[in-house]
């Protein structure tokens, strides 16, 4: 199909602000690439008003914090980062690029376990036998002992705690937080040690500042360390937790973007008193974040304090997008494998096809974008 521009382009017939406004109902990042396609014009009208960008933006604020977009093409070479002062086309289709697969990647399907390593807790009662480590651990056993973190004890019930994780990548989508309290089964009772309520606070660290290994396991200074680094740029409601044995789960009201890899855990007040000493305490025996790490593909330096950064893209990662199951799926086999790369390969042709103008580009309408067809125009 061809399309007549001087008589049947409505960017022409409408001009540019009325057509913006159209073109931005376009939630998806496939329909902004498929739009994209139709000629050379339109492909020109979304680059430059740079739709692919304010698609991500609408997806999560967070991405405005984005100063700089490079693409990283070989992970040995040392980087050599080029800040462009000018908006020339290069790094305009350059921009559009890097944003349509940050979109396609805010979209995907995959669910995983984001956390990557346990930092501090605020306290721990008996360390490191109580460390926040064992709350990696999916049970509240781990050969034929008691694995869990505990608080050291308080008398005034409201004394909050807090437990602070790195993420899988620098940018993760985080959907869910569960937590299992833990049930003291060896003592009278079997008194389970919950919170009253919960908050999440998602962060970075300030610039030019690393987290080194050998403080991990100084939880004084490590947890001095987060507290003086630490930006936390996300905090969300607080959700009541119920005081029951299981693993609870605790759905933001949005999936929120992670720009830096770094959660908190705050545990507002306590419930159980131990009978020993008549102090209150907060066991947990596991947590899991549930949501979609956007790396190897991405990832992110942070600028300032304020949280600029630039944002890497690597299109030569491999894997980048392999299907991850889900909480309660079996495996994926070699064929379904496959199938979702190739999958994500045909939509990274789409976009390179329509980029350098090759022609319109078809596919189906759903998630999966398979059997896609480059049409000439």
């Amino acid at each position: 199909m061809e399309l007549m521009e001087d008589c049947c382009d409505f960017i022409q017939w409408l001009g540019a602000d009325m057509s913006m406004q159209i073109l931005m109902c376009l939630d998806n990042p496939t329909d902004l690439v498929r739009a994209s396609a139709v000629s050379s014009s339109w492909r020109r009208f979304v680059i430059i008003n740079r739709l692919s960008k304010q698609l991500c933006v609408r997806m999560f604020p967070e991405v405005s914090s984005i100063a700089h977009v490079i693409e990283v093409h070989d992970r040995i070479e040392p980087l050599q980062i080029r800040y462009e002062t000018s908006m020339e086309w290069s790094c305009l289709e350059r921009e559009n690029r890097v944003y349509a697969f940050l979109a396609r990647g805010f979209t995907s399907f995959m669910r995983k376990d984001c956390i990557l390593e346990a930092i501090v807790a605020s306290s721990t009662d008996n360390y490191p036998q109580e460390s926040i480590r064992n709350t990696l651990e999916p049970g509240d056993r781990v050969d034929q002992r008691a694995s869990y973190w505990s608080s050291s004890g308080a008398v005034d019930p409201r004394v909050p705690e807090t437990l602070v994780y790195k993420l899988t990548a620098n940018l993760c989508v985080i959907t869910e937080i569960h937590i299992h309290p833990f049930q003291a089964y060896f003592q009278f009772g079997f008194p389970i040690y919950s919170a009253k309520a919960v908050r999440f606070r998602l962060g970075h660290l300030k610039p030019n500042h690393e987290f080194e290994n050998d403080t991990k396991d100084k939880p004084s200074p490590a947890l001095r360390f987060i507290n003086e680094n630490v930006v936390w740029t996300y905090t969300s409601p607080s959700f009541p937790m119920a005081q029951e044995s299981r693993l609870q789960k605790f759905k933001l009201p949005e999936p929120a973007l992670c720009i830096g890899g770094y959660l908190q855990i705050e545990l507002l007040g306590r419930v159980q008193k131990q009978e020993m000493d008549e102090k209150y305490y907060i066991c947990v025996c596991h947590v899991q974040v549930v949501g979609r790490p956007l790396s190897p593909a991405f990832d992110v330096d942070i600028m300032d304090p304020t949280g600029k950064c630039t944002l890497k893209y690597y299109p030569d990662a491999e894997n980048c997008c392999s299907p991850v199951k889900s909480e309660g799926e079996a495996s994926s086999s070699p064929s379904r494998f496959r199938s979702f790369t190739a999958s994500i390969r045909g939509w990274e042709q789409m976009i390179l096809n329509t980029l350098l103008g090759g022609g319109v580009v078809v596919g189906n309408d759903d998630d999966s974008d398979d059997d896609i067809v480059g049409i000439p125009v």
